[in-house]
């Protein structure tokens, strides 16, 4: 695959002609610099076809922690949504979506995983614009690695969440925030915190679980209260 032969973009800002050049060229291998400009670059005209024309290597960089983001992987997202990858064609998104699968899956049952889990969480929650699928395939992957990742996911968001935020940006304007939000910490509080409560993880991370529950002033007066200022 290739971008568009009539693709063009700021030689001052994202590179040479010879940079673009490459990427209506197929089968060549970019120098991570010029992926990670690639896949940043939002101002694409057909940013399907760049996206396809650099996926297989994006993906490489990804599993391998070298994408190089900015803030955090939900940028990385961001890139997947723009191409609006789920209507490709089903032999096209099919792959996409086994990846998104199978790297998710790996960040819960690899101890040599390169990525946190979480962060893998939130790419795939911002490439597909739903959080639904990621907790379904977490219910199902039990056992003690699995359930220490849940336990370093909570102590990583639980200052977002009792803020009433995500714990990440929400990049692609078609993603409703608050809905992903609320469906995030009803499962925290329906699945999560007997899972946690069950691996024996510590009290006070299953307290702010708890703590979701409750709204307003009956939140912050609760006894377990961290103290978080926001």
């Amino acid at each position: 695959m290739t971008a568009h032969p009539d693709e063009d973009n700021c030689a001052c800002h994202w590179g040479s002609p010879d940079d673009l050049a490459l990427l209506k060229t197929p089968d060549v291998e970019l120098e991570p610099d010029l992926l990670r400009r690639t896949w940043q670059a939002v101002d694409w005209t057909d940013h399907a076809a760049v996206l396809r024309r650099i996926l297989p290597q994006f993906a490489r960089a990804l599993v391998a922690d070298l994408a190089e983001p900015l803030f955090g992987l939900e940028e990385a997202g961001y890139c997947l949504a723009r191409g609006r990858w789920q209507q490709w064609p089903a032999e096209h998104a099919g792959p996409v979506r086994e990846f998104l699968h199978a790297w998710w899956a790996q960040s819960l049952t690899d101890p040599d995983a390169a990525v946190p889990a979480h962060q893998v969480f939130v790419m795939c929650a911002e490439a597909s614009g739903t959080v639904g699928p990621w907790l379904a395939d977490w219910e199902r992957r039990t056992g003690r690695l699995s359930d220490r990742r849940l336990a370093e996911t909570v102590a990583e968001w639980e200052y977002d969440l009792l803020g009433e935020s995500l714990p990440w940006t929400v990049h692609w304007y078609e993603h409703d925030e608050e809905e992903i939000r609320a469906e995030l910490v009803a499962w925290l509080l329906d699945h999560a915190a007997p899972r946690l409560r069950a691996s024996g993880a510590p009290a006070d991370l299953r307290h702010r679980i708890r703590l979701l529950g409750l709204t307003d002033e009956d939140r912050w007066t609760d006894p377990h209260w961290p103290g978080h200022r926001y």
